[in-house]
C-alpha cells in the first residue's frame, strides 16, 4: 500500500512539473480610462485545468506594504486550445474568460503571482510569499525598483534574479510579454494569443446593435458576425437576461445559425411594455458556449432598457419646490429638550439628540449609494436621482464604478474629506442594509465620511471642480448658469456636521485646505439659507435618511435655529412656542420674525387665505395655504401686515423684512 502511495504521488509530481502555467501577458496601464487592463496566463498543455491555483496581486507601493488587494481563485478554469486564460474586464476584446471588473489591475510598482493554494490563503493585505509559489512578475510603470518586494521573491531557490519589468507609463499602449526563454519584451497586447505569433487562429464572433439604449415598447436587430466565412452551420444561443431582466421582458429568437459561407446573422428582440414600474433595467446579450475554433470577441454587451412607467412625487424639485406638503417625521417630543436654552448651552442640547449614541446609527460609505438612490430621488421620475449643483435628474444606473466620471453620477462630500480628516476602513465598502450598522458617538469623527446628511448625488465631473473648495463667489457656488436651488441645502448640511461631530467649525472667510475641521464662508452660508428655505424635497430627504440614521438635520425640521448658533439672534432663547397666534383654538406659528423672505408657518389644519399687505394696508400677494408650509415674500427690506383668514376668523401679524 505504502509503495502505491508514493508511485502515485511521484506520478502526480511530474505531471505537475510537466503542465506548468505561467504568466504569458500583462497590461496594468491602458490609454484614456484605463479600462482595457488584463492578465494572461499560458499553461504547457491545451484545455488544462486550473484548478488548485490562484492569481494574486500585490501592492508593492508604501500604503501597500507588499501585502495582497487581490485573489483570483482559479477552480473551474481550463485554458484554450492554446494554452492561454485570459484576465480582465468585459471591455477587453477578445473577451477574456475570466471577467473582473474594469480598472481593478492596480499600474506599479506591484506584483502578480500564480500559487498552488486557495484564494482563503490570501485575504486582503497578505503579505507576500514564496511558499507554493508557481509563477511571479514584478512590474513597474516607470516606477523605481520595489527592492523589498524582489527580495521576497527572490528567495524562492527556483527564482533567484527576479528583476523588476518596465511595462512603461503615463496609459501607454503596451504589454509585458514573456518570450519562449522565460524573458520579458514590451510589445503591442496580444490578448488570447501566443506572443511568438504561432498556434492555432480562431475565428472570432462579435456582437452588434445599432444603439446601447431602448425603451420599453421598442424593438431592435442584434447582429453576430464571425471574421471569416464559417466552413459548417455554425448554431448557437445567446441569453438577455441580467439581475431583474428575463424572458418575460422580451419577445425574439434566441437560437441562430451562420449558414455555412456565411458570416453574420440577426435577429429582432421587442421590449415588452408591461405597465409596472420596475425602474430602468439593463440587458446582457450573453453568447452560449462556442466550439474551440471560435473565439468571442466582446459578450455580455450591455443595452440600457428604459422603464416609461416611473412615478412622480407628489411634491415638486428644488429648481421648482413646493412648501408644505412633506411634513416631518420626527417623534412629537423630539426637540422638547431644546426649549429656553440659548448658546452653547442650546447647541450641546442639539448634539445630544443627533448624535445620541443609544440611538443614532452610523452606516457604511457603501450603504450611502442605496440612501442616496433613495433620499435623493428625482421627484419628476422615480428612476433618476436629483444631482446638486447641476440641479437635474440622472438615471440611478449610471452611478460612476469606473475610473471614468464623464455622464455618471457619484457621492459628493458636502463636507469635504479632506477639510473634516474623514477616513474610510475597509468595512466602509460593504453595502449591508440599513438593519447593520455601527454606534456612533459625537466623538466618532470618521462617521462623517458616511453620513448621509452631507452626502448627496452629484455629477461626476462637477464633483471634480468643486474639490474641496469652500462655499462662497470667491470660490464655488455651483455651475454658472444654475439658479442656486442648493444653496440652503448645502447650508444646512454644513450646520448639521458642525453640529453633529466634535472637532468641525464653519468659519468667515475662506481657511486653506488642511485638514483641521474648518469650512467657510459663514456669511455665505447664512445667506443661503435665509433665501432658500427647506422646501418638500429637503423635508423628504429628511425623512428617509431618518429610517437608516436614526437622527435628523434639526436645521431642516427647525430652520430659525439657525439664526440662535450662528445668526442674529445668538445668545437669545430659543422657545418654539414663540410667535404663536390662537386660530379658531389652534396654535398657529409664524417664524422667524423678522425674516429675510422665508416665512414658516406651523398649525396649519385648515384652509387659510393669507394677504400680504403693506403698512398703508395695500395688497401686494396672496397665499392660500392647507397644512404646514413654507412662503417666500419676495418683499423689500420693511415692515409689512399678514391679513390670515379662516371662515369668519380674521387674524393680523405684523413681519418684519430685513
Amino acid at each position: 500500500m505504502e509503495k502505491i502511495v508514493l508511485f502515485c504521488l511521484a506520478v502526480l509530481s511530474i505531471n505537475m512539473s510537466l503542465a506548468q502555467i505561467v504568466i504569458n501577458e500583462l497590461d496594468s496601464d491602458t490609454s484614456g480610462i484605463d479600462d482595457l487592463e488584463f492578465l494572461e496566463l499560458k499553461s504547457d498543455t491545451s484545455n488544462f485545468s486550473l484548478d488548485g491555483y490562484v492569481v494574486v496581486f500585490f501592492n508593492g507601493s508604501d500604503s501597500g506594504m507588499n501585502s495582497s488587494y487581490l485573489a483570483l481563485d482559479l477552480d473551474g478554469y481550463t485554458t484554450d486550445v492554446n494554452g492561454l486564460l485570459l484576465i480582465g474586464s468585459v471591455n477587453v476584446s477578445p473577451i477574456p474568460q475570466y471577467i473582473i471588473p474594469a480598472n481593478t489591475i492596480q499600474n506599479g510598482a506591484d506584483a502578480v503571482a500564480i500559487y498552488q493554494a486557495d484564494e482563503t490563503d490570501f485575504p486582503v493585505m497578505t503579505l507576500a510569499t514564496i511558499e507554493n509559489l508557481v509563477d511571479v512578475l514584478i512590474y513597474g510603470t516607470a516606477d523605481a525598483d520595489d527592492v523589498d518586494l524582489i527580495d521576497i521573491f527572490n528567495d524562492h531557490p527556483d527564482f533567484t534574479n527576479i528583476q523588476q519589468i518596465d511595462e512603461g507609463g503615463g496609459g501607454e499602449t503596451g504589454s509585458i510579454q514573456r518570450n519562449n526563454d522565460g524573458t520579458y519584451t514590451v510589445g503591442i497586447p496580444t490578448p488570447r494569443q501566443l506572443n511568438d505569433g504561432t498556434g492555432i487562429i480562431l475565428n472570432g464572433i462579435s456582437i452588434s446593435t445599432t444603439q446601447n439604449q431602448y425603451a420599453e415598447g421598442d424593438f431592435f436587430d442584434i447582429t453576430f458576425t464571425t471574421e471569416q466565412n464559417v466552413a459548417s452551420d455554425l448554431n448557437f444561443s445567446f441569453s438577455l437576461n441580467n439581475d431583474t431582466f428575463n424572458t418575460s421582458d422580451f419577445t425574439g429568437n434566441t437560437s441562430l445559425t451562420i449558414p455555412a459561407g456565411q458570416n453574420s446573422v440577426s435577429t429582432t428582440i421587442t421590449l415588452v411594455d408591461d405597465n409596472e414600474d420596475e425602474g430602468d433595467e439593463v440587458l446582457k446579450i450573453s453568447m452560449g458556449n462556442l466550439s474551440d475554433d471560435y473565439l468571442k470577441q466582446n459578450d455580455k454587451v450591455e443595452i440600457r432598457v428604459v422603464d416609461n412607467d416611473f412615478q412622480m412625487a407628489g411634491f415638486g424639485t428644488p429648481l421648482n419646490p413646493t412648501y408644505g406638503l412633506v411634513s416631518s417625521s420626527q417623534p412629537e417630543d423630539y426637540y422638547n429638550s431644546l426649549e429656553g436654552l440659548s448658546g452653547l448651552v442650546l447647541k450641546q442640547a442639539i448634539q445630544d439628540i443627533v448624535a445620541n449614541p443609544s440611538v443614532v446609527r452610523a452606516q457604511t460609505y457603501a450603504d450611502i449609494i442605496d440612501i442616496l438612490k433613495e433620499a435623493d430621488q428625482n421627484p419628476d421620475n422615480s428612476n433618476q436621482v436629483w444631482l446638486v449643483y447641476s440641479e437635474t435628474g440622472r438615471a440611478k444606473l449610471d452611478f460612476q464604478t469606473t475610473s471614468s466620471n464623464v455622464g455618471k453620477w457619484n457621492r459628493e462630500h458636502v463636507y469635504p474629506r479632506s477639510r473634516g480628516g474623514f477616513n474610510s476602513i475597509d468595512l466602509d465598502e460593504i453595502a449591508d442594509g440599513k438593519d447593520v450598522f455601527w454606534t456612533t458617538t459625537a466623538d466618532s469623527l470618521r462617521h462623517g465620511n458616511s453620513d448621509a446628511y452631507a452626502l448627496r448625488a452629484v455629477d461626476g465631473v462637477e464633483n471634480s471642480i468643486r474639490n474641496n473648495q469652500n462655499y462662497g463667489t470667491s470660490e464655488y457656488a455651483g455651475p454658472t448658469g444654475t439658479s442656486g436651488s442648493f444653496y440652503g441645502d448645502v447650508a444646512r448640511s454644513i450646520f448639521y456636521m458642525v453640529t453633529r461631530y466634535n472637532g468641525l467649525d464653519v468659519v468667515n472667510g475662506y481657511p486653506g485646505d488642511d485638514p483641521d475641521g474648518f469650512i467657510g464662508d459663514l456669511a455665505t452660508l447664512l445667506e443661503w439659507h435665509r433665501n432658500d428655505p427647506p422646501d418638500d424635497f429637503e423635508m423628504n430627504r429628511n425623512n428617509v435618511i431618518y429610517t437608516w440614521q436614526n437622527n435628523r438635520n434639526p436645521y431642516i425640521d427647525n430652520p430659525e435655529l439657525v439664526e440662535y448658533l450662528w445668526g442674529n439672534k445668538i445668545g437669545e432663547t430659543y422657545s418654539e412656542a414663540l410667535s404663536v397666534d390662537n386660530f379658531n383654538g389652534l396654535q398657529m406659528l409664524f417664524y422667524p420674525n423678522p425674516t429675510h423672505n422665508a416665512l414658516h408657518i406651523k398649525g396649519v389644519t385648515n384652509e387659510i387665505s393669507i394677504n400680504v399687505l403693506s403698512v398703508e394696508g395695500k395688497l401686494i400677494d396672496s397665499f392660500i395655504i392647507n397644512n404646514d408650509r413654507t412662503i417666500n415674500l419676495n418683499l423689500l427690506t420693511g415692515v409689512y401686515v399678514l391679513k390670515c383668514i379662516s371662515g369668519n376668523q380674521v387674524i393680523s401679524r405684523r413681519i418684519v423684512v430685513k
